[in-house]
């Protein structure tokens, strides 16, 4: 088995509420320098600047995961990980059909631009990323599966936009298999509130808004290789 560190919760400038200098070059460079392995870049609502990431993660040796991160009709957040770029694509534009079509204000929200690998601006999202999309909590996960993914209920420790805090409980017929807990010191306490997480690999991410945000290679996972469907197997297998 190989010991992989990670970081599988960045956002890029493409959501709002990401920092200009967070290019999918600047995200890629940062991981290469701190000597990530595996990364995801996982913008609201959008996979829209996963090309350029894995396109320059694919030259700088790091393995980038398409992804996303979700606002699901109940205003939780959910990571979403694709075995590939196609599929990652493929619910980009389903969700893009589903999301609340309010206009982005970038005086008050940010900007949400799409880049390719070279640093040119090839596009922006004109709909506020930020908003809920259409899809609820219960029925993500057969929808996620349906495109290859595997869902991930973020930062669930968070008193906004998580899984507890805006449901108040895990539905007993959940079947997700991995969690993500923003201070993993909470680990023992979320575990002991929640029978559920026993069931569960709990890991930890940046959800870095910030290039400084990004994580040191401090948090590791096990796979068999460096592989996309390796990784997101040791996700939802290791605990």
């Amino acid at each position: 088995m190989l010991k992989l560190s990670y970081d599988l919760h960045i956002h890029s400038c493409l959501s709002p509420c990401g920092d200009d200098d967070m290019l999918p070059s600047n995200i890629v460079g940062m991981a290469a320098l701190m000597e990530l392995d595996v990364i995801a870049v996982t913008d609201h609502n959008s996979c829209k600047n996963c090309p350029a990431v894995m396109k320059l993660a694919e030259d700088y040796g790091v393995l980038a995961i398409p992804g996303m991160e979700i606002c699901t009709s109940e205003e939780v957040h959910v990571i979403c990980l694709f075995p590939d770029l196609q599929k990652a694509m493929l619910f980009d534009n389903y969700v893009s059909s589903l999301i609340l079509k309010t206009p982005n204000n970038e005086d008050i929200f940010g900007k949400q631009e799409i880049y390719d690998e070279n640093d040119n601006i090839i596009g922006n999202e004109h709909y506020l990323l930020i908003n809920a999309v259409n899809i609820n909590f219960d029925n993500l996960y057969h929808i996620i599966t349906q495109y290859g993914g595997i869902m991930i209920p973020a930062h669930i420790d968070k008193a906004s936009n998580s899984l507890i805090s805006n449901l108040g409980f895990i539905p007993p017929e959940s079947k997700f298999k991995c969690v993500e807990i923003k201070n993993i010191e909470k680990k023992d306490n979320m575990i002991s509130q929640h029978n559920y997480l026993k069931n569960c690999n709990i890991i930890t991410n940046s959800d870095a808004h910030y290039l400084g945000d990004i994580n040191e290679p401090i948090n590791f996972l096990y796979a068999e290789n460096k592989s996309i469907q390796d990784v997101l197997t040791a996700l939802i297998t290791n605990k």
